[in-house]
């Protein structure tokens, strides 16, 4: 496997920005956005609240008008797809002083609440009351604001508090606030739309209130999530050598050092990070952190790595304990993977072979591909309609650099 591939916006970047249209008053163009599911189910929910959205898909633009937004309610059936369209509880209330907001929805693994995004609000200010399954949020033409302690540090309630704060709480304070560079870059969008958020990249985020927001155009980040996986794939496949275009080293954090402890030669130079498969694999165990630690979002596709390295190690997922649906499938396979509460026991180097898999998740599905690109004969991976909620064009991508991947039609 050996080419270059070019690194797509980042979905997880994007979405919070196109729920932060909705506080401007004028349009917002956001450049670099990914052609994904969640995406297009986000610009639906925009429309569905009476916002104008274009998506230029060819060109990765998304135009955001949201002038004529009179519809505060974002209902059950479009909510249920993607647990992203929470954001517009935050950007409703905000903007409005109203919303309407289906309880979340989303991947099928695990419970992740959404107490902090209510608790935080009402200490803020904000009413909150619970309605058959409804959130729903009223606030005066200003609140008071205060202070709010995240625990634990979540990403979605410290952009869903952003939201609903920068228009609305006259002095708001978001402690153990997240530092992912997905809400670094929405607090800098914010205040180049007029906000006035102190703090940016720290755990202690200060909210002044705002009179008002503009529009404007963007550039969205470049998928970090995306990178690893592509990074991984590069390590695990021996002989390989990728060269990916339009990363931000930076957005890693500390897993290219990580990377490197496997015996894989990792180089950055600007915008293109250089990998390259060691001849031996090492096994390297990780626990995965908030940023800048080791993303939840990588360990599945770590794990899978894990299986070809030459010796045992563990993964341990402090962030989402029940994040590990890929194991059994993994295990189909061939893998030697034992589990034990949120924490894989990894067995390496095994010899994987083809066999019909399913995936549940989105990380699950592209490490169940990159098990099959690993494995003897032909793999059949079930259920891939996650990979399109989160990669770009993933087949077209591998293919190009010598994957051999055929999407089925259903």
């Amino acid at each position: 496997m050996n080419g270059n591939i070019a690194i797509s916006g980042s979905k997880n970047a994007a979405l919070p920005l196109l729920a932060a249209a909705l506080l401007a008053d004028e349009p917002m163009t956001l450049n670099n956005v990914p052609r994904l599911q969640d995406i297009y189910a986000f610009n639906n929910v925009l429309r569905v609240v009476g916002a104008q959205v274009q998506f230029q898909d060819i060109e990765n633009r998304v135009i955001i008008d949201p002038s004529n937004v009179n519809y505060l309610e974002a209902p059950y059936d479009l909510v249920r797809k993607m647990r992203a369209s929470f954001y517009m509880l935050g950007a409703l209330v905000g903007k409005h002083g109203y919303a309407k907001v289906s309880m979340p929805g989303g991947c099928a693994w695990g419970p992740r609440p959404v107490d902090l995004h209510l608790k935080g609000m009402e200490a803020m200010g904000i009413t909150i009351t619970l309605d058959k399954g409804y959130v729903i949020a009223k606030a005066g033409s200003s609140v008071p604001g205060g202070r709010y302690r995240l625990e634990p540090s979540s990403v979605g309630a410290t952009i869903n508090l952003l939201l609903a704060a920068v228009l609305r709480a006259e002095s708001f304070t978001i402690g153990n606030a997240a530092k992912e560079p997905d809400v670094v870059q929405l607090c800098n969008v914010l205040n180049k739309m007029g906000a006035n958020i102190s703090g940016v990249g720290s755990d202690t985020l200060s909210i002044k209130k705002a009179q008002k927001l503009s529009g404007g155009t963007f550039e969205n980040d470049p998928d970090r999530i995306e990178a690893g996986t592509f990074m991984i794939a590069a390590a695990m496949l021996p002989e390989s050598s990728l060269r990916l275009i339009g990363c931000n080293a930076q957005h890693l954090g500390n897993f290219p050092q990580l990377l490197r402890q496997t015996g894989a030669k990792v180089n950055v130079e600007g915008e293109v990070i250089s990998v390259q498969a060691p001849e031996i694999l090492q096994p390297v165990s990780i626990t995965t952190e908030i940023y800048p630690g080791f993303p939840t979002d990588l360990q599945a596709q770590w794990a899978t790595m894990l299986s070809q390295a030459n010796g045992n190690s563990t993964v341990t997922d402090t962030v989402y304990f029940d994040r590990f649906s890929y194991v059994p499938e993994l295990s189909r396979l061939g893998a030697n993977i034992k589990l034990k509460h949120n924490t894989a026991y990894i067995q390496g180097p095994t010899l994987l072979e083809g066999a019909s898999v399913m995936s549940t998740d989105l990380r699950a599905s592209v490490s169940l591909v990159l098990a099959g690109m690993a494995a003897k004969n032909t793999s059949e991976i079930l259920r891939v309609y996650h990979l399109d909620r989160g990669y770009e064009s993933l087949e077209d991508k591998l293919n190009a650099i010598g994957a051999k991947l055929t999407r089925a039609q259903e």
